[in-house]
């Protein structure tokens, strides 16, 4: 039987979106489009993409979360922050979920964690939970995400190696293992050929194409990641 929390996420063909919409942000964006267009397969497992800065892949997570119905700056359905809105709107996406499959989901983005830290401090649960702000940027991210994301449903990490150190990458893909054991569902955008790596995870390369399937070890990030520490000098001299 089928116990995907989400099996797919898919384009309402009874809500398309306008010419109006199609001509603007975010539905220029090739990775956007295809998703609105194409919908996407959520794998049993992890999802990760991969792409360089402004390949729309933080937008696509964006899209995801709000089509969720989690909070777009993070947290969960409940959570209740916001700083600025400037993610898009569902655009007409509809999620297939498996029958009585956990609807539990998370949202992380690195660029909103001040945000959320704030809110949980100023809302705590009913368990003992440190002072977030207190601790440091990659020790908060891996203790919001071990207290909340602790057993099956979808959780969304947007380029969670941006707190990171190469250990600290190690210790979230360690993490993501544990729940992928459990049998939830993950999905990772992500700068970070550690984070890439997970093992069984299914790779996107995210850019002007859209997203396609992807090997990890024909990446673009990876081979450019090898390339400069085999001979950083080699990059380093073009840029004086």
């Amino acid at each position: 039987m089928d116990q995907r929390p989400i099996r797919r996420i898919r384009p309402d063909p009874a809500a398309p979106p306008s010419a109006e919409q199609r001509a603007c942000w975010p539905l220029t964006v090739p990775a956007v489009a295809q998703l609105v267009d194409e919908g996407l397969e959520l794998p049993a497992g992890a999802l990760v993409l991969v792409g360089e800065n402004g390949s729309g892949k933080s937008t696509v997570m964006e899209l995801l979360a709000v089509t969720l119905g989690l909070n777009p700056e993070g947290g969960s359905v409940n959570a209740r922050h916001r700083t600025r809105a400037s993610e898009p709107e569902s655009l007409g996406l509809v999620v297939e979920r498996s029958p009585g499959a956990s609807r539990w989901g998370y949202f992380l983005r690195d660029e909103t964690l001040h945000g959320l830290y704030s809110y949980l401090e100023a809302n705590p649960s009913d368990r003992p939970e440190p002072l977030f702000h207190e601790l440091s940027h990659g020790e908060a991210f891996l203790e919001v995400l071990t207290s909340r994301a602790a057993g099956r449903g979808v959780y969304l990490l947007d380029e969670p190696d941006a707190a990171l150190s190469f250990g600290g990458s190690l210790a979230l893909v360690s993490h993501l293992l544990a729940l992928l054991d459990r049998g939830a569902q993950v999905v990772v955008a992500t700068h970070s050929p550690v984070v890439a790596a997970l093992p069984g995870a299914t790779l996107l390369e995210v850019g002007g194409w859209g997203m396609r399937p992807a090997v990890w070890s024909e990446l673009e990030l990876t081979t450019s990641w090898r390339q400069f520490l085999d001979s950083p000098e080699a990059f380093l001299r073009h840029l004086r």
